[in-house]
């Protein structure tokens, strides 16, 4: 039998737990780099002035739900999210969420990306059951992804999976161009004034609504600024079923 003090020399020699060190950037992740414009499903959510007014808080509403992350090689990202969240106790009562933010980003040694916001981000809920069923609010949050990889699809080409804090997948993301389309990389609105008056929840009343509609068939913009409800959001609502959903 060893010696006890002559084991420690020994357990100084094992190997540390694979937890307590860095996690290792594998062949996944290089198999091209992130920079660029990526987008989930069917590619319908898109960054850039195609999604998101910060001017005058309002949004372009795609054909379909989904999300697109952009990033830069000097450090800025954006995203764009088109989401319904489903309720089982009451199934038409489905919630859309409409969400932009943008600031700088992190590729940090463990694996992980930090991303942190300018501050001029927002959101539009719309929930048919709800007192108040659409309102615009500030959306600043910043968002932590334990990992991410890089993989080639032999159809869809190179897609990006990102886990998010609690390890949970991302739908993943195509890569739709190596340039990010993605709007200015600064603040872009009165985060102040715009704080003053999100605070209220304001009813985004169903008389103000006006919606463009085009033959082509292509994403309608929203007509009078956060002051408008896309009409048609109640018929998607009834036809998405329960749950969360990303097309």
């Amino acid at each position: 039998m060893v010696p006890l003090l002559l084991s420690f020399p020994l357990l100084a020699l094992l190997p540390l737990p694979v937890l307590a060190q860095d996690i290792q950037y594998t062949l996944q992740h290089n198999v091209t780099n992130i920079y660029g414009t990526w987008s989930s499903g069917s590619k319908n959510v898109v960054t850039g002035a195609g999604f998101a007014q910060p001017a005058n808080m309002s949004f372009i509403y795609p054909k379909t739900t989904g999300m697109s992350y952009s990033f830069t090689s000097d450090g800025y990202y954006e995203i764009a999210r088109y989401r319904m969240n489903g309720n089982g106790t009451s199934p038409n009562c489905i919630t859309g969420v409409m969400n932009w933010c943008h600031g700088t980003y992190e590729l940090v040694s463990n694996g992980s990306i930090t991303m942190t916001p300018f501050g001029d981000g927002y959101q539009q809920i719309q929930d048919p059951c709800a007192a108040i069923s659409n309102f615009m609010q500030n959306y600043n949050d910043t968002e932590l992804y334990v990992q991410w990889t890089i993989y080639q699809d032999p159809t869809l080409g190179y897609m990006l999976q990102l886990y998010q804090f609690d390890g949970s997948p991302l739908p993943p993301m195509a890569l739709l161009s190596t340039s990010p389309n993605m709007l200015p990389t600064q603040p872009l609105r009165n985060v102040s004034n715009a704080s003053a008056a999100t605070k209220k929840k304001r009813h985004l009343e169903q008389r103000d609504m006006m919606i463009e509609r085009s033959s082509s068939g292509e994403p309608h913009r929203l007509a009078g600024g956060s002051g408008a409800l896309l009409g048609g959001l109640v018929v998607l609502l009834w036809s998405v079923g329960v749950g969360l959903v990303f097309m």
